[in-house]
C-alpha cells in the first residue's frame, strides 16, 4: 500500500513538471512551481512564484532584479564608404586598426578598383575605429551610417529563463534520484532530456545575444577615386626665337634622316658598286688600246 501510494505522488509529481514547461506561463501547487517566469521589463521586477521552503525568495526573482539593474545592452553595426587612388593600401590599413583595436577581420572581397571587407570590432571602441577611419591620409570618407538595437529586454528575459530551467533541471535530477521503478525512471528521463535540450536553447540563444552585444560588426567599402582631369596647357604666341628653333629641329631632324638612309644604302653600294667600276675600268681601257692600235 505504501509502494502504491509513492508511486501516486510521484506520478503526480512527474504531471506537474511536464505542466510547468508548457508556454502558457502558468502555475500549478506543490512540484508544479517550476512554471516559467515572464520576461521583467525595466521598469518591473520579476514575479515568480515561492519555490523551494516557505518564507525563501525564489531564486529567478534573486537573479532578475540583478538583472534589470544591469548596464543597457546594445547590438551596434555599422558601414563606412571610403574614397583613394591606392584601394588595396587602404584596406590593408583597415584591418590593421581593427587587429590594433582588438577586432579581427571576418570576410573580405576586392578588386584592383573596389574592395569590400566585414569586420568585428569591440562594441565599446567602434567609435574610436571610425575616427580613425577619417583620419586615413589621402581617404575621403563619403558615407556612414551607425545603427544601435537595445536587447537589454531581451537578455533579461533569457538570463530569467536560464535561472528558471536550471533550477527545473536539478528538482527532475532529484525526481530521478528519487524514483523506486522502471517504469518512472522511464517517465523522469525523459522530462528531463526535454528540460536539458531546452536550457541548451536558451544557453545558445544567451550567448548569441552576449556576442553581438560585445562585438559590433562593421562594414568598410573602398571605391578608388578618379585622377584628376589634365588641364590643357595655353598655347603660346611664335616668335622670332621659336620659329629659328623650330627651323633649327627640323634641319637637324632631316639631316638625321639623309644620314639614316645614307647608311641603309651605303651596303648596298659598297656590293654592287665594286663590279660596276671594274667593269667601267676594264672598258675604258679596251677602248684606249682599240684606239693605240688603229692609229697608224
Amino acid at each position: 500500500m505504501g509502494r502504491r501510494t509513492g508511486f501516486a505522488v510521484a506520478a503526480l509529481a512527474v504531471l506537474a513538471l511536464a505542466g510547468c514547461s508548457a508556454d502558457s506561463g502558468t502555475s500549478t501547487s506543490g512540484e508544479a512551481g517550476d512554471a516559467r517566469v515572464a520576461a521583467p521589463t525595466p521598469q518591473q521586477g520579476a514575479l515568480t512564484p515561492q519555490q523551494g521552503k516557505p518564507g525563501e525568495p525564489a531564486k529567478g526573482e534573486v537573479q532578475n532584479t540583478g538583472a534589470v539593474q544591469q548596464e543597457r545592452q546594445l547590438v551596434r553595426t555599422a558601414s563606412v564608404e571610403l574614397r583613394t587612388t591606392d584601394v588595396t593600401g587602404v584596406l590593408d590599413q583597415v584591418k590593421q586598426l581593427v587587429l590594433a583595436k582588438g577586432g579581427y577581420p571576418a570576410q573580405e572581397n576586392a578588386t584592383k578598383t573596389q574592395g569590400t571587407v566585414t569586420l568585428r570590432v569591440p562594441g565599446d571602441r567602434l567609435d574610436a575605429v571610425l575616427k580613425d577611419f577619417d583620419a586615413l591620409p589621402d581617404t575621403e570618407m563619403t558615407r556612414r551610417d551607425l545603427k544601435s538595437e537595445d536587447v537589454t529586454e531581451q537578455v533579461v528575459d533569457v538570463e530569467a529563463r536560464l535561472a528558471n530551467q536550471r533550477a527545473s533541471v536539478e528538482r527532475v535530477r532529484g525526481l530521478l534520484e528519487r524514483a523506486g521503478s522502471t517504469s518512472e525512471i522511464t517517465t523522469i528521463e525523459a522530462e528531463l532530456t526535454k528540460r536539458q535540450s531546452e536550457l541548451e536553447s536558451l544557453q545558445r540563444r544567451h550567448d548569441t545575444l552576449k556576442g553581438q552585444v560585445a562585438m559590433s560588426t562593421l562594414t568598410v567599402t573602398v571605391n578608388q577615386k578618379s585622377a584628376p582631369p589634365v588641364e590643357p596647357k595655353e598655347k603660346e604666341e611664335p616668335t622670332f626665337l621659336s620659329a629659328f628653333g623650330g627651323g633649327w629641329d627640323a634641319l637637324v631632324g632631316a639631316v638625321s634622316w639623309l644620314l639614316v638612309v645614307l647608311g641603309a644604302v651605303l651596303p648596298f653600294a659598297v656590293v654592287l658598286g665594286v663590279p660596276v667600276v671594274a667593269y667601267l675600268v676594264w672598258r675604258r681601257n679596251r677602248r684606249t688600246l682599240v684606239t693605240r692600235k688603229s692609229v697608224p
